[in-house]
């Protein structure tokens, strides 16, 4: 999940419903609802930012001054426009979907002109009413981050909400398909392009250059569609993949195996409703995935109109439980046994790591997903092994050529080790080797091996937030190391709540994986700079 540490409070409403408007022109468009095409054109402007406004605004709250000290000063104002188009589902099903067409604007000559194109992909949502494009909604923190980050740097910013999401009456979200999802980028990217000249921003053009990018399941996203570009013949000019979960196998294993992501039962019902709609074998019944506690009604859970906090609190999902505290038996292997039980329990097989809490965290009851299907999945990974799971095979790491159970075989083919690709452009793969929700080593880690000749060749730049600074990226290394110090000093403040060390780095790893975000983003904007 796309979350903050500090959550964006920005206060934009008052100034922003002020600089609203609406195109004067009248919305018309051929009658077509082949995919990519606008289904509202021109698209309608819901406000317009010049660039000391958006500054003030966001200098006006602690957040969004911490959110300046990373992004810097605007540069440009930001005309935000609300985009709908055609695209299509998982399964082929046409559906109308929408997002954000951010265009920089003002008299600097970075702010108008031919400008280029960032295509950026958001992290995980479950919130069915999602709208990156309404800067005026102030839980609307991906936006906030990629106007400032981008738009207000002179960068034309594109961005889908995704099928499933705001006005798409799809009715689930095709979650890390990587064709679906690739496939709805070039989507936007083609409706955007024909809505540009028809705004009221039309002063900024498009230059022709595109970069591409995204965050957690946006950087699974935007690797998957820089593969589609190149399929495509399309030039890209650099790539940021931030903490996504780009080995899809690997990871899947890591979880079966007992080590339970941070978010976990809320990835779970997103993921295994998205592949049985695309592949229709991941279950005959919800029942033969999840527990009889929470099968009911879980395919049409997520994304929804419920807030997270009240799914828990009414006990549709449990928080952290995503695998059975007693462990299961898994037949003539005491060896896998032993491997599915608790992590630091008595008898767990392997030694004990700082993130062996966390994982424990994992286990419960009631909890998420059955055992006879988590023993059916994790027979298939003894039998067909992971290059990098449980331990990273000698040379390269490839995925497991022949998987057989169904969600594994899923994982498998939107793992963007499947198939013989690798990026033709200049790409930055950026993430923190701490992080809880999208491990680093087990995805970031894995595809640098994965590329490792690329890595060396300079075309692959691997960055961990995390790391010893050092190279043309140390002082924002340095200001996350030095951000996450301080959050740590405040919670343990009487200001912060007078936390325990304890209590506070508990707070310190839940907040991990939204911290690295504008880190890395401002690291994409720092190599796609020089590109």
């Amino acid at each position: 999940m796309f979350k903050f540490l500090t959550p964006m409070s920005v206060a934009l409403s008052a100034a922003l419903l002020c600089a609203c408007g609406s195109s004067s022109q009248t919305s018309a468009v051929a009658p077509s609802t082949d995919h990519g095409t606008l289904a509202e054109n021109p698209p309608f402007r819901i406000a317009s930012l010049n660039a000391a406004t958006f500054q003030a605004e966001l200098a006006g709250t602690s957040s969004g001054a911490q959110l300046l000290q990373i992004t810097g000063n605007p540069s440009c104002g930001v005309d935000f426009y609300y985009v709908k188009f055609w695209t299509l589902g998982g399964a082929g099903e046409t559906t109308e979907s929408s997002g954000a067409l951010m265009v920089p604007t003002g008299a600097a000559p970075a702010c108008s002109g031919p400008r280029p194109i960032v295509l950026y992909a958001h992290g995980t949502n479950p919130d069915k009413t999602l709208n990156i494009a309404d800067i005026t909604n102030t839980t609307n923190t991906e936006g906030v981050l990629i106007a400032a980050m981008f738009a207000a740097q002179g960068y034309i910013v594109v961005a889908p909400n995704y099928a499933g999401y705001d006005i798409s009456t799809l009715g689930y979200h095709p979650y890390l398909n990587a064709e679906q999802q690739s496939g709805e980028m070039l989507d936007i990217l083609a409706a955007a392009r024909t809505a540009l000249p028809k705004t009221l921003s039309s002063a900024t053009t498009d230059s022709g250059k595109l970069f591409v990018t995204g965050y957690s399941q946006g950087g699974h996203v935007a690797l998957a569609t820089q593969r589609a570009l190149q399929a495509a013949g399309a030039t890209v000019a650099g790539v940021a993949g931030m903490s996504g979960p780009y080995a899809l196998e690997a990871f899947g294993d890591a979880l079966f195996f007992g080590n339970v992501d941070l978010g976990s039962t809320l990835f779970a019902p997103l993921l295994s409703t998205s592949y049985q709609k695309a592949y229709g074998n991941i279950y005959a019944a919800p029942s033969d995935l999840y527990s009889a506690t929470y099968a009911t009604g879980i395919e049409t859970l997520l994304p929804s109109d419920t807030p997270l906090d009240a799914i828990f609190t009414k006990g549709l999902l449990p928080q952290t439980a995503l695998f059975d505290s007693t462990t299961p038996v898994v037949p003539g292997s005491a060896q896998l046994t032993a491997l599915l039980s608790v992590p630091g329990s008595p008898g767990y097989p392997l030694p004990p790591t700082a993130q062996t809490p966390l994982f424990a965290a994992g286990f419960g009851s009631p909890y998420l997903l059955n055992n006879t299907y988590r023993v059916a999945y994790a027979l298939d990974a003894a039998s067909n092994p992971d290059g990098a799971v449980p331990a990273p095979s000698t040379g390269v790491p490839l995925a497991a050529a022949a998987p057989t159970q169904p969600l594994r075989l899923a994982f498998y083919k939107n793992d963007l080790r499947n198939g013989s690709w690798a990026p033709s452009s200049p790409t930055l793969l950026c993430g923190g080797d701490q992080d809880p929700t999208v491990f680093y080593s087990v995805n970031t880690g894995t595809m640098a091996a994965f590329w490792s000749s690329l890595v060396q060749a300079g075309l692959i730049t691997v960055l961990d937030v995390n790391g010893t600074p050092g190279g043309p990226f140390a002082a924002l290394q340095t200001g996350f190391q030095e951000s996450e110090a301080a959050q740590l000093l405040f919670y343990e403040s009487a200001a912060g709540g007078g936390l325990s060390p304890a209590a506070a780095q508990q707070l310190i790893v839940e907040g991990y994986h939204g911290a690295v975000a504008p880190f890395c983003a401002a690291a994409a904007r720092a190599f796609f700079g020089v590109l």
